[in-house]
């Protein structure tokens, strides 16, 4: 018999709809049950690509007795923590001050108001290895409420003011300085792994925003550091298992400190992330290396994660025919019926396989040596032995394609779905791909339909329903997804669109108080705390990427007040992210660009003429994280309308034409890429 969950759109409350539990979805009927029966909430917090989630819902979830526990004692609530990062973040901030650890499942006792006074993440079904059994702990927390009621509501009380306290970032204000960026730099360069690239031991997951910080710093001092660790960190990721060598993408994250034994899940976060920092790590090296690697990530998305009408799926499971990675794994003997015999040996030798596996007995493909050696130990040449690799990889593919494939949960939520735009857009421009243009209008086109309502964004999107009052991270993120898509099109749509999601932003998030922007809504149903995010979890703090698309905006469109709350946000963080730069990466670029003598380059002609071509190569294809560009077409009006930059500014002897400014103030216009370059040298430090 199938519970509330079934009138759902998420996958992964839709999965738990036909459990015995009576479960409902987070709401005011929900609240109003516990209120009335006078019962503790059980709220239960997951995602979709989840492994624990899953091994918690078979051995708890689906066995009555059990079940008949959690409806006799509870008010069930179970939460897609990708649908509610708002619950997520508060709820999972209590667990982590209960018990000094978090994760999901996260599995979190509240009073009928909300309020919590028990946490813990995965439980088994019986005791286990020190962790109590499921039926013990809600046993005991059924009882708490009933004969010590008093002292449990004080703990309440108490673990929502320290809440209400965590979310107010009482911090002194600190100034924005090259010092700061030195003391965070410095910080990275102390925790990075100099065998295996990333910071850390094991697990490892990948930080994108922290290595694009570092290739920021290395372009700001000419730091070798920063460029190593980019690259060593880069080139692990990329050979190691953690990348899906035949069919492109990311997994999560490594269980182990070398990079080959993924948490098999894929998320859309990650892969958008990377293909951008691959992208701008080709721009700033020159390497085709991280320029196929940013593509192969991108074709996988395009190819694997995409709807019909353009919008990006949230995640791929971990788990097919309820074994953890079996889709991703393989035998030599495998690779010989699909490749034969000959084939198999070099293939297996490339990709690290093995008769006793690296993981249960069958092999993780990655690459363990230089495609060099490979060659040399087969008597090949490097070209001859990438002519095997390729096809035989494409034969995998299909072969790995009849398998039973990982669940998909085929959500579109706009702040993931802004940050793929972002790379895409990025990647567009990088490598002059007009397909992936082409992608990335059709995505925004696609959210502009169906996650924007009444002047405001929507969060998540499936089945045709678009749902949940957007967050702050999706107006973060979106936003720097169109002033991406502005520089890769020149259609100043995409500007308008940003700057009336830029100003909603500001009048819905912003902390007139405290400073710094909230994450969710001045307008939506309070909870116990409103959360004010700050530092990046696997996606980049919505505040940071707010603060530097203020920054970008104010300059394209001469607005100071951008400018000044962007730097309120900056330094209302400043000093964490000096301290702890690997959870400040976004926020530390943002600080960057803010720090930098950041340009303006206005450009008069045809985007489509060979001299503006050539022009647009000058400003587009090198790494210059430090400037903004905008393009007037002779033939459009009103486009200086839209962005002042472009006003007054004229084709010069009707020929193709590029302003450089600085505060608005320019330079006098060139007509060549020659002259173009020889002004940027100028003014480029």
């Amino acid at each position: 018999m199938a519970n509330r969950l079934q009138h759902e759109t998420s996958p992964y409350l839709l999965q738990h709809a036909h459990n015995p539990v009576d479960w409902y979805p987070w709401g005011e009927e929900a609240l109003e049950a516990a209120r009335a029966q006078d019962k503790p909430i059980l709220l239960s917090i997951g995602y979709a690509a989840c492994h624990w989630c899953h091994v918690m819902e078979r051995e708890s979830f689906e066995n009555p007795d059990i079940a008949a526990l959690m409806n006799q004692h509870f008010i069930n609530i179970k939460v897609d923590r990708e649908e509610r990062p708002d619950l997520d973040a508060v709820y999972m901030a209590a667990a982590q001050m209960m018990t000094g650890q978090g994760g999901w499942p996260l599995t979190i006792f509240l009073t009928p108001d909300g309020k919590p006074f028990y946490a813990g993440t995965y439980f088994p079904p019986d005791d286990r290895g020190g962790i109590p059994g499921f039926p013990r702990v809600l046993l005991a927390v059924a009882d708490a409420y009933r004969n010590r009621r008093d002292d449990l509501e004080q703990a309440a009380n108490d673990i929502q003011g320290h809440l209400t306290e965590h979310f107010r970032w009482s911090l002194p204000e600190t100034a924005i300085t090259p010092a700061l960026l030195n003391e965070a730099a410095s910080g990275l360069a102390r925790q990075f792994d100099e065998a295996n690239g990333g910071f850390g031991g094991a697990p490892k997951f990948p930080p994108p925003m922290a290595l694009e910080f570092l290739l920021r710093y290395r372009l700001r001092t000419g730091s070798d550091t920063a460029l190593r660790i980019v690259e060593l960190t880069l080139e692990r990721m990329a050979r190691g298992g953690i990348h899906d060598q035949i069919g492109g993408g990311f997994h999560r994250y490594a269980v182990d400190a070398t990079w080959l034994v993924p948490h098999f899940e894929k998320m859309l976060y990650d892969n958008a992330l990377l293909a951008r920092l691959y992208t701008l790590t080709y721009q700033a090296t020159g390497q085709p290396f991280y320029a196929a690697t940013a593509l192969d990530t991108i074709e996988y998305v395009l190819r694997e994660m995409t709807s019909p009408d353009g919008g990006f799926y949230s995640t791929q499971d971990a788990d097919s025919e309820g074994e953890e990675g079996k889709f991703y794994v393989w035998t030599p003997e495998e690779l010989e019926a699909v490749l034969g015999p000959e084939q198999a040996t070099i293939v297996a030798r490339y990709y690290g396989v093995h008769p006793g596996g690296n993981f249960e007995g069958k092999s993780i493909l990655h690459v363990p040596e230089a495609p060099e050696s490979v060659a040399a130990a087969f008597g090949l040449t490097l070209n001859e032995l990438v002519g095997i690799i390729g096809p035989a990889r494409e034969k995998l593919y299909a072969a790995r394609a009849q398998r039973v494939w990982p669940g998909r949960d085929e959500k579109v939520l706009t702040d993931w779905n802004g940050l793929m735009l972002r790379a895409l857009a990025q990647a567009a421009i990088a490598l002059g791909r007009a397909d992936l243009r082409d992608a990335a209008v059709r995505n925004a086109t696609f959210l502009r339909t169906h996650l924007y309502r009444d002047g405001r964004l929507l969060h998540s999107y499936k089945d045709g329903q678009a749902k949940i009052t957007g967050y702050l991270a999706d107006y973060a993120s979106l936003i720097a997804g169109l002033v991406a898509l502005y520089e890769a099109t020149f259609d100043a749509r995409w500007i308008a669109w940003a700057r009336d999601l830029t100003d909603r932003a500001i009048a819905d998030f912003w902390d007139d108080e405290g400073g710094a922007f909230f994450d969710t809504a001045a307008d939506e149903a309070p909870l116990v705390a409103r959360p004010k995010d700050a530092f990046d979890s696997a996606t980049p703090s919505g505040n940071a990427l707010m603060a530097e698309s203020l920054l970008r905006l104010g300059l394209l469109l001469g607005e100071d007040e951008y400018r000044r709350r962007a730097m309120t946000v900056l330094e209302r963080f400043a000093a964490l992210a000096a301290k702890a730069p690997t959870g400040f990466g976004q926020l530390l670029c943002a600080a960057d660009l803010a720090l930098a003598e950041a340009h303006e380059i206005a450009l008069v002609g045809d985007p489509q003429a060979p001299a503006m071509a050539e022009m647009l190569a000058v400003v587009q294809q090198p790494y210059l994280p430090h400037q903004v560009v905008a393009l007037r077409h002779p033939d459009r009006d009103g486009e200086d309308k839209v962005i002042p930059l472009l006003a007054g500014r004229t084709a010069h002897d009707g020929q193709p034409t590029a302003y450089v400014c600085r505060n608005y103030a320019c330079r006098q216009p060139v007509t060549t890429a020659h002259d173009l370059a020889a002004e940027l040298g100028m003014v480029v430090e």
